[in-house]
């Protein structure tokens, strides 16, 4: 497949995922110029995690995570101050190829997409199943159910765009996110997310 090339958005603690809306507050100038230049042309852009340690160079070129998300931009206001606030809405995956040469104030980065697999094994849907009722019972514990958010579970079918979705809104460890995010394998995505689901749970069982 061939590359794509997307200017880059690099954050800390930040995972983009497929199927998801991502709002975000943009001040820096090198980043308003990307979100000028995205709003020009197909209002395409990737927000790549940074490594950690990346504070070291953080006003440069910090590395960031191979595995990234990438998205367009479906909402902007642009503010007074030049500022803007924006949503992207989660396209894909790409894995980071290398980092081109630019006269961007931004980075911009050749990546190759990456398409999951595994939806299709006999013990999906049950992984699916199982996945939905813990992110009820963990969101009824901390009382933020609703009849909105288990109406939204139920009318999710795809299980890829499933583990997505509830990693994105649920898990709180950055770590995980991108270690979920970097699976491409949809039946062991949703077992380590049902993993976390479970601790998570069991904590607040213990917390009570």
């Amino acid at each position: 497949m061939d590359p794509v090339f997307v200017p880059i958005f690099p954050l800390p603690d930040v995972t983009f995922f497929p199927h998801t809306l991502l709002p975000l507050h943009v001040f820096e100038g090198r980043y308003r110029a990307l979100v000028t230049d995205c709003l020009a042309r197909d209002r395409r852009l990737a927000v790549a995690g940074l490594r950690p340690g990346h504070e070291r160079e953080y006003h440069g070129r910090p590395p960031v995570f191979d595995v990234f998300g990438v998205g367009r931009i479906v909402r902007c206001e642009r503010l007074a101050t030049g500022r803007f606030n924006i949503v992207l809405r989660g396209e894909g995956r790409l894995r980071l190829l290398r980092e081109m040469p630019a006269d961007t104030l931004y980075r911009i980065a050749a990546a190759r997409p990456l398409a999951e697999a595994g939806a299709e094994r006999p013990g999906v849907a049950r992984l699916a199943t199982e996945v939905r009722a813990q992110c009820l019972r963990l969101l009824g514990a901390l009382g933020r159910s609703t009849a909105e958010v288990q109406e939204a579970l139920g009318t999710i079918e795809a299980p890829g765009e499933l583990a997505d979705r509830v990693t994105s809104a649920v898990l709180p460890q950055a770590a995980v996110r991108q270690t979920l995010l970097e699976e491409l394998d949809v039946e062991r995505r949703l077992t380590g997310l049902s993993t976390c689901l479970g601790q998570l749970l069991e904590r607040l069982a213990e917390d009570r």
